[in-house]
């Protein structure tokens, strides 16, 4: 990285930054230039010369934290549906160690990050990205294993509140449990403590 991009990125930093603190304390609509660049402790000429609008900034730190979160995992989720039409029921359950450590290790190491975003998803545009998950994975798992399609909405419902329910326990917790533990929580939530992995309850 040379001087100019280590100082775009600083800048860039400094800049998403301060406006994931001001939407700890306002919603988007009402936060102006002014506030971002006293925030950030930057001029703002140097706010223009990297945006048009807060927009701009807002569309960047949307695309660095879906960068920072995706970075945490190993397998490669772009083409994660590929093959759901035919592989082995088992490959559809994602409650395990490789998809469950590195999503509950990035609220861990970004917490008020995570907190602030889950408060607001509809700015950043997090409906649409679920909107996209449900069409692409999970509505196909879901047919996999004959739920109506009427129904897979309610049942998807159920099944992601469930998990948030836990995650934002242990937010309040301040994340104090191990990863391991929270995965363990949930693993039992979905399948049950004394069940086992019965392959007709994976989702």
């Amino acid at each position: 990285m040379n001087r100019a991009e280590s100082k775009y990125f600083n800048t860039a930093e400094k800049m998403n930054d301060a406006l994931l603190r001001l939407l700890e304390k306002k919603d988007f609509e009402y936060i102006t230039i002014k506030e971002l660049c006293e925030e950030a402790k930057v001029n703002r000429s140097t706010f223009y010369l990297h945006y048009e609008n807060v927009g701009d900034l807002l569309e960047e730190t949307t695309r660095r934290l879906l960068d920072r979160f995706l970075s945490y995992f190993t397998v490669e989720l772009e083409n994660i549906n590929s093959g759901f039409a035919d592989c082995e029921p088992g490959k559809l359950n994602f409650i395990t160690e490789e998809y469950m450590k590195p999503y509950l290790s990035y609220i861990r190491d970004y917490r008020s990050t995570f907190s602030v975003a889950l408060k607001n998803n509809h700015t950043f545009g997090f409906e649409q990205i679920y909107d996209r998950m449900f069409d692409n994975i999970f509505n196909p798992i879901l047919e996999r294993f004959g739920y109506p399609e009427e129904h897979r909405k309610f049942v998807m419902m159920f099944y992601l509140n469930g998990i948030n329910a836990v995650v934002n326990q242990w937010l309040a917790e301040e994340c104090r449990q191990p990863v391991e533990e929270i995965s363990a929580v949930i693993t039992e939530c979905v399948f049950g403590r004394n069940e086992g992995y019965k392959i007709l309850n994976y989702l």
